[in-house]
């Protein structure tokens, strides 16, 4: 079977299903590290990056300094996205997957071996910051690389399904660190602080190796290697896709902020409001959240595949709407306490709201840019989205939380205007399934 096809009048060699199995392979292999590296830091940050490397009575504000460090990660994906976005258009897709993986690599490695503060005193947490943010760059230019070589070598037919396999690194991406990070805590607390939390981290030098290794093995998308051919090549794309293609970068932006609003509050505040509020065991909210991401695994491509089917535009106005409906009875189903209504209702979120948007952005951020323009378009515009969600929601929600003395109806109105964001970019966006890329 020959998969791939004349992306418009440019003649592009066939591309056998044996080669797009192993891009596609690189591609999940490669997101699932970087993620693995990236969500690491947040399960040692809240067990042992407090006390290591940020003890009371340090010169620097204990909450400030680690509010910088959870964030200089997401401070440094656009501009990871704008530094790589800008090579992989001008260099190619290829060489900018093999530097991002070292980079993702090196500093969660470097975690590993960091001295802590009693050792080396206020210059542990600002390294420790520091190979945080180089982490942010790192993905940031990852993402971009990752769904370009995918996208620019399947078949219009099946590219939304192709696309989405990529996304499956974050769901399978944090599984794997919480599950590495849930081995050493069960060390005892003694060896578990001194050496056995470096494990995981020091451990991600092993896989950046397997990673590498296989990209290597690849070659260049056929679509850069025409727009080489044809001298077609961008000096400046970064600009470029900010004097010229606006709508399509701030459409990009906006399809991203329900889905990361909806996630970051049902994976994070949920759990604070559960145990705090609610008075309900921990464990009760992390296993619901477990299911959510097995579910994540099959929905993820299910959604890419119908989005080849329906349409993007289709798949991304459902999402919106449900995560419209939803967002009063959210609160109203966690408020019976009742186990399997939690779970369910975990589930049921997960899947309906921020996974269509994963599972079918990958193909549709892609689509929204020219070739000459797709690496440094698709990026900043998917992680700066990601960047304003991640960064401004839990501020925004905390913040109402105090204003409405503990009411979530604030939040419930905070989710449905994201929601209408995400849903008039989605509807300002251009269908672009099942079409040859320009």
């Amino acid at each position: 079977m020959q998969l791939a096809e004349d992306f418009g009048s440019r003649a592009i060699a066939r591309l056998p299903s044996a080669a797009l199995r192993r891009i596609v392979v690189s591609s999940v292999t490669g997101a699932v590290i970087e993620t693995y590296d990236f969500f690491l830091y947040g399960a040692a940050s809240a067990l042992i990056f407090n006390t290591l490397y940020f003890p009371t009575g340090a010169a620097t504000s204990t909450a400030s300094v680690a509010f910088v460090s959870f964030f200089a990660g997401p401070v440094g994906r656009p501009i990871g996205a704008a530094i790589f976005g800008h090579y992989g258009d001008r260099i190619g897709r290829k060489a900018m997957l093999a530097t991002t993986i070292i980079i993702m690599g090196v500093a969660t490695s470097l975690v590993g071996l960091l001295p802590t503060h009693d050792q080396i005193g206020a210059a542990a947490p600002l390294l420790l910051v520091c190979l945080r943010f180089m982490q942010g760059i790192g993905l940031g230019g990852e993402w971009g690389g990752g769904v370009l070589m995918v996208v620019e070598n399947a078949p219009a037919r099946y590219r939304g399904f192709f696309a989405s396999l990529v996304q499956l690194g974050n769901p399978l991406g944090l599984l794997a660190a919480t599950a590495a990070f849930a081995v050493v805590c069960e060390l005892p607390d003694r060896e578990l602080m001194s050496w056995g939390w470096r494990i995981p981290f020091v451990a991600s030098i092993a896989f950046v190796g397997l990673g590498l290794y296989i990209r290597l093995n690849l070659a260049e998308t056929p679509v850069f290697q025409q727009l080489k051919l044809d001298d077609d090549v961008a000096t400046v794309p970064l600009l470029e896709v900010l004097t010229h293609h606006r709508r399509a970068f701030f459409t990009a932006v906006g399809l991203r902020i329900s889905e990361l609003a909806y996630f970051r509050i049902v994976s994070i505040f949920a759990i604070f409001y559960s145990t705090s509020h609610l008075g309900l065991p921990r464990a009760l909210i992390l296993q619901a959240l477990q299911f959510s991401a097995f579910a994540a695994l099959l929905a993820i491509p299910a959604y890419g595949w119908l989005s080849d089917i329906l349409g993007r535009k289709a798949m991304f106005v459902a999402s919106c709407l449900f995560s419209i409906a939803f967002a009063f009875p959210l609160f109203a189903l966690l408020d019976t306490k009742d186990p399997s209504v939690i779970k369910a209702t975990m589930v049921v979120v997960v899947v309906l709201a921020p996974m269509i948007s994963l599972g079918v952005g990958a193909s549709w951020y892609s689509e929204l840019f020219p070739a000459r323009l797709r690496y440094s378009g698709a990026s900043l515009g998917f992680q700066v989205g990601a960047t304003l969600g991640n960064g401004l929601t839990p501020v925004i929600v905390a913040s109402l939380m105090v204003w409405s003395a503990g009411a979530t109806w604030p939040i419930s109105v905070y989710l449905i205007v994201c929601a209408c964001i995400t849903l008039a970019a989605a509807i300002a966006a251009p269908e672009t399934a099942r079409k040859a890329l320009t």
